[in-house]
């Protein structure tokens, strides 16, 4: 499973999150890849995924969440798409 979280330099909250959603998400997903996009340096590809709003998470190549989510939102998602039920 692949998260990706868009996000341009100097967001705070993004700077703050970061780290302890990247954590929720290896714990739940131990061969998971994370991978943060500044949206500056890769527009192209974030228009490619569908990314309309920032800070946003795509899981697997689809904007899953269009706006940061909680750590509890991220797993409860990451527990949907992994086939477990919620």
């Amino acid at each position: 499973m692949k998260v990706e979280l868009f996000y341009t330099p100097g967001c705070e909250k993004c700077a703050d999150d970061k780290d302890a959603l990247r954590a929720t998400a290896l714990e739940l997903v131990p061969d998971l890849v994370w991978r943060e996009v500044n949206v500056l340096e890769e527009i192209d590809y974030a228009v490619e995924v569908g990314v309309l709003t920032l800070p946003s998470i795509a899981i697997d190549g689809e904007v899953a969440l269009s706006s940061l989510p909680t750590c509890r939102q991220l797993r409860r998602e990451l527990i949907r798409r992994n086939g477990k039920g919620a």
